[in-house]
């Protein structure tokens, strides 16, 4: 219900700017993943090698974890809209050049660079919009906000991201989708830029290198801290294994069972969907029963290591089934939400330094989209696409060891108080 505060609209407690800029950060993210799911695939079909590919995304992601890391800051120092404009025409800018120069003259030596440009167009202009929105929305409802914006985000880039190229890549093929994206951002980022009005607290500016300072603070308390820095370990964990699927996977369903790339599309995204579903309840069973660190502990890390491997050996069972491989992408996109409670936890363990806390949280994000092609990359030659899923497994599996060590400081203190009265009743 719309209502009006002073002279500003809302929408259930939300400044209409806010949720307008939902709507901005779905259309832009839509845009930016339009072509995560095919691009490889798409790249080894004109001629280079998996291994090339894997280097391409590695180098994209590089530049978005530095992107991730500074968006913050970069925000509070300049104000969210000059940052989200440079996340625009960056973006605008490597597409353009990727598409023109890179792809349609098939140059490996091109591509590198104006993708990697392109990567520091989503973080700088979304996540400073996140910051905007951690300053704009009323603080009984920022949780809600924040969550509206995380579901915003992955609704783009994963579910429109992936059902738009599925229907749409028999009509107008791969360069027009890459040319369609240029629309679907500038649309985004032009909506975007409209809401955003006004800047972030004024108090919350200060001195440029204060401010410098205050940022690189985010690696010394994982010395301080090391259960942030093993949170920030598991945070890569989280998205690098889901994350290298788009590049191998599509080409070993296609080779060995016939799957179409516009068959993986569809997939794709109805596992985003599902994901974003349970994002809404996985978090309450989390608080209200199993605890955040049960929960990334046992359906994130241990859960999806399991899937994974579920994932490879579906297709031996049930030969080219299409219906049995989105039954379990639905089920790989519910057990990834056992990771949604990690920020929140990783917060805890630093109550007086969560900002430096939450950079390293953003980091790791980031560097999952370096590490999961720079691994494929590494070892897909060697031990081939069993080798490598495995590899991944193994790391969700570490992750769900890493995770006996984050208890947070009230489960600490129970299991002390536990620990006394069982010595005491002994």
């Amino acid at each position: 219900m719309k209502t009006l505060v002073g002279q500003e609209r809302t929408l259930g407690g939300l400044p209409m700017g806010v949720v307008w800029g939902f709507v901005a950060t779905l259309i832009f993210m839509a845009g930016d993943g339009l072509e995560h799911a095919w691009l490889s695939p798409y790249l080894i079909e004109k001629g280079l090698t998996v291994q090339q590919s894997a280097t391409l995304f590695a180098v994209y992601g590089a530049v978005l974890a530095i992107a991730s890391y500074f968006s913050g800051v970069l925000t509070e120092m300049w104000g969210p809209r000059r940052v989200m404009v440079i996340g625009l025409v960056t973006w605008l800018i490597g597409q353009v050049l990727f598409i023109e120069y890179g792809l349609k003259l098939n140059n490996f030596a091109i591509m590198l660079p104006t993708y990697g440009i392109r990567g520091l167009g989503y973080p700088l202009f979304c996540y400073s919009f996140l910051v905007w929105v951690t300053y704009r929305s009323p603080e009984r409802i920022l949780a809600t906000a924040v969550g509206l914006f995380w579901a915003a985000w992955s609704g783009g880039l994963y579910v429109v991201g992936s059902y738009f190229p599925a229907y749409m890549l028999p009509k107008i093929g791969y360069i027009g989708l890459l040319w369609s994206a240029v629309a679907w951002v500038l649309v985004g980022g032009i909506v975007g830029l409209i809401v955003v009005k006004g800047d972030v607290k004024k108090e919350q500016k200060g001195d440029p290198k204060e401010k410098l300072k205050s940022l690189m603070s985010g690696f010394t308390i994982c010395i301080e801290q090391p259960k942030v820095a093993i949170g920030g370990v598991v945070r890569i964990i989280n998205s690098t294994g889901i994350g290298s699927l788009p590049i191998f996977f599509p080409m070993y369903l296609k080779s060995n069972y016939g799957f179409t790339t516009e068959q993986f599309l569809q997939m794709w995204g109805t596992m985003w969907f599902a994901n974003i579903i349970f994002n809404l309840i996985i978090p309450y069973i989390s608080d209200k029963w199993l605890g955040w660190q049960k929960t990334i502990q046992w359906l994130g890390s241990f859960g999806m290591g399991v899937m994974l491997l579920v994932m490879l050996y579906t297709p031996q069972v049930f030969g080219s089934s299409f219906l049995a491989l989105n039954i379990v992408g639905i089920l790989m996109g519910i057990t990834l939400c056992g990771f949604v409670p990690l920020s929140a936890l990783v917060a805890s363990l630093a109550p007086e330094n969560k900002g430096s806390a939450m950079a390293i949280v953003s980091f790791g994000a980031g560097m999952s989209y370096f590490i999961a092609p720079a691994i494929v990359g590494a070892f897909i030659g060697l031990i081939g696409v069993h080798g490598v899923m495995w590899i991944f497994a193994g790391m969700y599996f570490l992750g769900a060891y890493l995770m006996k060590f984050m208890k947070i400081p009230s489960e600490e203190k129970q299991d002390e108080r536990d620990f006394l009265q069982e010595k005491h009743a002994g």
